[in-house]
């Protein structure tokens, strides 16, 4: 299709395509790195921000470009924005009424990335870390907010999928004149506090999603220790060319956090052993699965910043390792060592190619003790935007407790609680989730 957008040094859209009942527009959006007031009005130094705007064929073009705009915020950090073949899911709902934009949040997919080699340009470790402070939910707010102006469009609504969510509750604390309703799903984080009381919380879930499982494949007990003390005594080693530790096999454990992951996590594990001349040894195919599973070379951010995303004027200090003292039941020398989530450990930085060189920039940012507020609870406590959010009784990444702990902080935040779903709800049933969570918000008034 021809382009008719007209481009400003703030906006272009360099491509739009229509493809099985789905049509796009790529948008590329120029921001400044610090949005600031005190720059007087001076972008200073820029970055690009990606966002993909999908919209159905129902509408005609014309009828299109009058639907009101949704802003979708993903998960993370360090996540892009979903890229879809078809509209199905939440999407599919969404967009018989709305203009999907599919934020590419800043340092992801096409929104300036951040990876290692990137960062070198910035100079050494310590100018790397001043740079990633930029990345964390305030700024990914104040270029939504700053896209909205540049489009020209009213307040508009936002659905935030767990980090995406936690952009969310940000949004409404300093912005909320740009939001008429809010959606969240699994994301509700706490407002104050240490980053200690997520882990404390979200141990005692981990642990539990490991029982529950243990319940369903009882044989898969057996098989996790066993492939533990093999890594112990016998070295294995990814296609990538680093050793097989016991404690990264245990990441393996993300898969407890899902509906529509969880049983993936036997069919896993059933690969694990193969007879060779040595004996038994981890089969090909189950080092390559694992090695999908562990590896951060597409994601670095999601372990560079994952802590920060909690820290509020003070050090996160790797707040999971130390947390980690209090439940041994996940130690690789338990006597049935647990499965863990997404947590994030300095041995990361160790142990993965891919984080090995950001390791000091990752151990400043653990260490840093300037971060800004990322609430305000007392807009937040006041707060006019209809608001609905899901909140699963078992999520094991945002705890429900802590969840229902925000819900009570936000004025007129409507919890809808359920035990039918886990952290990845809406991959589930999306179209059902988004449909009752937009009646929620669209009955408030």
């Amino acid at each position: 299709m021809a382009e008719t957008h007209s481009p400003t040094p703030e906006h272009t859209i360099r491509a739009r395509h229509e493809f099985r009942g789905v049509r796009t527009a790529e948008h590329y959006f120029t921001v400044p790195l610090v949005h600031s007031p005190a720059n007087n009005g001076e972008i200073g130094e820029t970055i690009t921000v990606f966002a993909r705007e999908y919209s159905s064929t129902a509408h005609t073009a014309e009828e299109a470009a009058k639907l009101p705009w949704l802003l979708f915020l993903q998960g993370g950090p360090g996540g892009r924005g979903n890229r879809i073949t078809s509209l199905a899911g939440w999407m599919k709902a969404a967009a018989r009424e709305f203009r999907i934009l599919m934020l590419d949040q800043r340092g992801t997919g096409l929104s300036t990335p951040v990876e290692q080699r990137s960062l070198e340009l910035r100079g050494d470790a310590s100018a790397q870390a001043e740079y990633l402070a930029h990345f964390r939910a305030d700024s990914i707010v104040a270029d939504a907010e700053f896209i909205r102006g540049v489009l020209g469009s009213g307040p508009w609504s936002v659905m935030g999928q767990s980090f995406g969510g936690f952009c969310a509750l940000t949004y409404l604390s300093f912005a909320p004149a740009g939001l008429r309703e809010v959606l969240i799903t699994g994301g509700l984080a706490p407002l104050e506090g240490p980053a200690d009381r997520v882990y404390q919380a979200t141990f005692k879930r981990v642990a539990a999603r490991n029982a529950e499982y243990f319940q369903w494949y009882p044989e898969d007990r057996e098989k996790v220790t066993k492939i533990v003390r093999h890594l112990e005594q016998t070295p294995e080693f990814l296609a990538s060319g680093e050793r097989l530790t016991p404690e990264r096999f245990q990441m393996v454990g993300s898969f407890l956090g899902g509906n529509t992951r969880v049983d993936s996590l036997h069919y896993l594990l059933e690969d694990a052993f193969i007879e060779t001349l040595d004996g038994q040894r981890l089969s090909e195919t189950f080092l390559e699965q694992v090695r999908s599973l562990v590896s951060r070379a597409g994601n670095p951010l999601y372990a560079v910043l994952h802590e920060s995303i909690y820290g509020q004027g003070e050090a996160t200090n790797w707040a999971a390792w130390r947390v980690l003292d209090e439940y041994p039941e996940f130690e690789p020398g338990a006597d049935q060592p647990l499965l863990t989530g997404e947590m994030v450990y300095p041995w990361y930085f160790e142990q993965d190619p891919a984080l090995v060189p950001l390791r000091d920039v990752a151990e400043l940012l653990a260490a840093r003790k300037d971060w800004e507020p990322l609430y305000d609870t007392a807009v937040l406590a006041t707060n006019t935007v209809p608001v609905a959010a899901a909140v699963y009784q078992d999520d094991i990444y945002v705890d429900h407790d802590l969840s229902l702990e925000t819900a009570a902080a936000v004025r007129g935040l409507q919890a809808w609680v359920t035990s039918e779903f886990h952290h990845d709800g809406i991959a589930e049933d999306g179209e059902g989730i988004f449909k009752r969570l937009l009646g929620m918000v669209r009955n408030a008034h």
